[in-house]
């Protein structure tokens, strides 16, 4: 049984069919079937059911998938432990929420001193990270400070101060029940501060419309179409041009961490100790232009 074939037998699972599978791996099919059946002849059960719209997993094959996931995860694990600790390589994939506004600069300064490493870099909202570092689909992420899963380790990387705005010519508090709400999907932090901030003081929001990236967001406040609650540092420049109007929520909702989260119970590989790095030596110097 070889590592490979568990690999193809994993993405004929997920995508149903041999068709499909040998797209993605540019084999031909006959390949691929092959290797199936090899797997089924080793384990002396059929691990498939064949249909007319593809293969679904018999009981066996379901069970047969928990471990060949495993085996693949584990030997995943076994390569990063290995690895030169003088010379990072491999992969890296790395979570963040759209607002990590120092981002830029640490993927820069990592990407220069590392240059055997293969970085990937996913956006999603606080809740979905969480669960694909959970799911051990991202090595680590960027997120806003909140109730962690005990297999989560986070440690803090910035802290940023939110701010609601509006168009230049609407006044930001008078359109707080008036105005659509601009913000991510359910599970970013931000948004959940904002809804807390309207629970607490008992104010009902026009309407809520949901935006994919804060850009898209930023740009739609400039031209009226709501509010949103955004870090003071992604919207700086169209605060200091007159473009937006701002109003101040208390601090306990308009103070946040952002913070880089990791499974508990991975191997801290020389790749992500060396990205940790990097992201401290980020934070000191932006602590270090605060004082002076």
């Amino acid at each position: 049984m070889e590592f490979r074939d568990l690999e193809i037998f994993q993405l004929v699972a997920e995508k149903g069919t041999i068709t499909e599978a040998a797209k993605v791996l540019n084999y031909v099919q006959s390949n691929i079937t092959s290797r199936i059946q090899k797997l089924e002849k080793e384990m002396n059960t059929p691990l498939f059911n064949r249909h007319r719209r593809g293969m679904t997993l018999t009981p066996e094959g379901k069970k047969f998938l928990t471990y060949s996931e495993k085996i693949t995860l584990l030997a995943s694990e076994m390569k990063k432990a290995i690895q030169s600790k003088d010379e990072p390589s491999g992969k890296l994939e790395i979570g963040t929420i759209e607002t990590v506004f120092q981002l830029p600069n640490i993927l820069a300064s990592f990407d220069k001193k590392y240059k055997n490493v293969e970085l990937s870099l996913y956006s999603g909202v606080t809740e979905e990270l969480e669960g694909k570092v959970i799911d051990y689909q991202l090595d680590g992420a960027f997120v806003t400070d909140g109730n962690f899963s005990p297999e989560i380790i986070a440690e803090e990387v910035f802290e940023e101060e939110l701010v609601l705005i509006s168009g230049s010519h609407v006044n930001a508090f008078a359109a707080i029940e008036e105005e659509p709400v601009l913000c991510f999907s359910k599970g970013c932090g931000y948004r959940a501060r904002l809804e807390k901030w309207y629970k607490d003081n008992r104010i009902h929001p026009n309407k809520i419309m949901e935006f994919g990236t804060l850009e898209t967001i930023l740009r739609s406040v400039v031209v009226g179409l709501g509010i949103a609650f955004v870090p003071k540092s992604s919207a700086e420049h169209l605060i200091n041009s007159g473009l937006v109007s701002t109003y101040y929520l208390p601090e306990q909702y308009s103070r946040v961490k952002t913070m880089f989260i990791r499974r508990k119970d991975t191997y801290l590989t020389i790749t992500l100790e060396k990205f940790m790095e990097t992201i401290r030596a980020n934070r000191n110097i932006e602590i270090h232009s605060l004082k002076y």
